[in-house]
């Protein structure tokens, strides 16, 4: 960002518009929505800004305009309508100590000021960097129509219930409260009623510390999706948001993270393959431990949390402590690789069988169970088989499938810096070392000629084989 947004807190400070045409009377408008003391310096005052001077509801000045004169004014706007005397004024303005905001200037800009959306107290501010006011305009207008006129009531309503919230109901019922007020049937009332059955809902709540809506669990198994920070779910994005303690794998793309709370506390428990640093034990006791604890927690995963990503042994921990948990799915890694690269794990006509399976699972003198589901009218994808694709060609060789399959190689899916490789079966030992394809990656193993199956095909079906 060339620009960072901040609320400024505006009760009663000095805000100066230098001019007096149209160009400050729009910035006046602006001001007026706040609590300053909004100054015009101008030797003439439009129509509009006269008659806000005459109701007392901004100031005229109009003696000379100096360093001096500005001094002590944390924001001051200059729209003279005469692009040099602006730039004067900036000088001036700069010298003063002032953030600065030059009309249709932006290379003279300290302050950019955003499109707003006004539910006061909600305030919404889109910015972009003065490249696409329409684009921000464009924004607002979808924000104006989504935020009920009335939202700015309720929130208030809420800010004035906060300190009697705070002195009957701990942490995790407080938050349990406004989501309910917020995310229930409460908001939807408080529309169309207003402040007073709302008011009166919310402290009875308060009184008897029975929030009436189901809160989610207090664990939640998160799939982060396979790259992409925009592949997770909107109901993970809400599970980040709610969760006071984030437990995360070493994940495609940590730009997840930036999605939860800021003040939600974070604790790395990646596993490398190779490299398991904390071992699943340890995970399962501190998840245990931290929602024992009164801690909304988040264990947010690579991928989906269902496929073979241990998901089931901390769900196991969880219900054997007596400890509620939900389950949200992700994106697994096929799915994601498989759309990288332009294609898909079934297709009629093609391919009706689809098998999940891991590279941990290849490494005896046997042939694995995913090697006989390995036909003309199915795909194999391997998790977790970079490292076991020596015995992953072994099993296929004793299968007497080396020479008719051939591999797609996805690494770092739905990222930048994905890798693709395609060869054939007997060369993926070397050709997967030659093109530095490493961890995380799926490797799909599919027949190099399909046979063409008829018009009429059964539904796909999905197997699934773990380690």
């Amino acid at each position: 960002m060339k620009t960072f947004p901040m609320f400024l807190t505006m009760t009663g400070r000095r805000v100066v518009i230098l001019g007096g045409g149209e160009q400050a009377t729009q910035k006046c408008r602006l001001m007026l929505k706040t609590e300053a003391a909004i100054e015009v310096f101008a030797p003439a005052l439009d129509v509009e800004l006269q008659a806000l001077a005459d109701q007392g509801q901004i100031t005229r000045r109009t003696g000379p305009i100096t360093a001096e004169a500005l001094r002590g004014a944390p924001l001051v706007f200059v729209g003279t309508g005469c692009p040099g005397t602006d730039a004067a004024l900036h000088s001036i303005a700069t010298d003063a100590g002032a953030l600065v905001n030059v009309v249709d200037q932006p290379d003279l800009c300290d302050a950019i000021t955003p499109a707003i959306v006004d539910r006061d107290p909600v305030v919404v501010a889109i910015g972009t960097e003065g490249t696409a006011p329409v684009l921000a305009r464009q924004i607002k207008t979808a924000l104006e129509r989504m935020l009920d006129p009335r939202l700015g009531d309720l929130a208030a309503l809420a800010g004035r219930l906060r300190d009697f919230a705070a002195a009957r109901l701990g942490p995790r019922q407080r938050r349990d409260l406004w989501r309910w007020v917020f995310a229930g049937p409460l908001r939807a009332q408080h529309a169309r009623n207003g402040d007073a059955p709302v008011a009166r809902a919310i402290k009875d709540v308060i009184r008897t510390g029975d929030v009436p809506a189901a809160a989610p669990a207090p664990v939640a198994l998160v799939g982060a999706g396979p790259g992409s920070s925009d592949l997770i779910t909107l109901r993970g994005v809400q599970r980040l948001q709610e969760a006071d303690i984030i437990f995360y794998d070493k994940l495609v793309d940590t730009r997840v993270l930036e999605l939860a709370r800021r003040d939600a506390e974070r604790v790395y428990v990646g596993k490398a393959p190779g490299c398991h640093s904390w071992p699943q034990d340890k995970i399962n006791d501190v998840l245990v431990s931290a929602a024992k604890q009164g801690q909304r927690v988040v264990r947010l995963k690579c991928g989906d949390p269902g496929v073979f990503a241990r998901g089931a042994e901390e769900a196991e921990a969880l219900r054997d402590a007596g400890i509620e948990y939900e389950i949200v799915p992700g994106v697994t890694a096929a799915s994601g690789a498989a759309a990288a690269v332009g294609g898909f794990l079934t297709e009629r006509g093609k391919s009706d069988t689809l098998v999940l399976t891991t590279g941990r699972c290849a490494d005896s003198n046997g042939v694995p169970d995913w090697v006989t589901h390995l036909t003309h009218r199915s795909h194999v994808a391997v998790y977790m088989g970079v490292a076991a694709a020596p015995q992953i060609a072994g099993c296929l060789a004793r299968a007497g499938l080396l020479d008719r399959v051939e591999l797609t190689a996805v690494s770092n899916a739905q990222r930048v810096d994905q890798k693709v490789l395609r060869c054939d079966a007997r060369d993926m030992v070397a050709e997967l070392a030659q093109a530095g394809i490493e961890s995380p990656a799926i490797l799909f193993l599919s027949h190099k000629h399909v046979v063409e199956a008829p018009a009429a095909l059964a539904p796909p079906k999905l197997v699934a084989l773990t380690a």
